[in-house]
């Protein structure tokens, strides 16, 4: 089996966003996904793009991709986050996600970015091995914190 990895176009987003629908279910959380086609087409291919996305193809079917973008750490610098990283259910297993990962890390290291980061969920374990046997590290000690949108205007409307 031949897997291609490319850089995603304009026209391949109606195939990533299937892909982020197909996360979203795998992540138990099937009705969380609200960005569209048109946003991930105006966001990622604009003047400004907000995202860099791979694609992995077999046989010319788009069967996984990863998101990512730069981020600037007080500490490192210039840094890449990994979004998501997503592999069709049929197809994991099989090296697609390993081609994906490794096109990530290229790309990073092309840019000279001082750090790759990404979050996996802890229920994962297939992933956060095989993130461990690359030599990532899983930090324990820090917990992952987020502000919807409805508690960003609840927190605005309160001070």
């Amino acid at each position: 089996m031949k897997i291609n990895i490319r850089k995603a176009t304009k026209e391949d987003m109606p195939q990533v966003l299937e892909l982020i629908v197909e996360l979203a279910v795998f992540e138990k959380e099937p009705d969380a996904v609200e960005v569209t086609v048109e946003e991930l087409q105006r966001e990622g291919f604009g003047a400004s793009p907000m995202f860099t996305c791979f694609i992995a193809e077999v046989d010319n079917e788009i069967v996984g991709m990863s998101l990512l973008y730069f981020r600037f750490s007080t500490w490192k610098g210039r840094t890449v986050h990994l979004e998501d990283l997503i592999v069709k259910e049929h197809m994991r297993g099989k090296g697609v996600g390993e081609a994906l990962y490794t096109e990530v890390m290229r790309y990073a290291k092309s840019q000279g970015v001082k750090r790759v980061q990404w979050v996996v969920l802890d229920w994962n374990k297939g992933a956060v091995k095989f993130y461990e046997r690359s030599g990532a590290k899983v930090l324990k000690d820090w917990q992952l914190v987020e502000m919807d949108e409805q508690g960003i205007k609840n927190y605005i409307e309160n001070l």
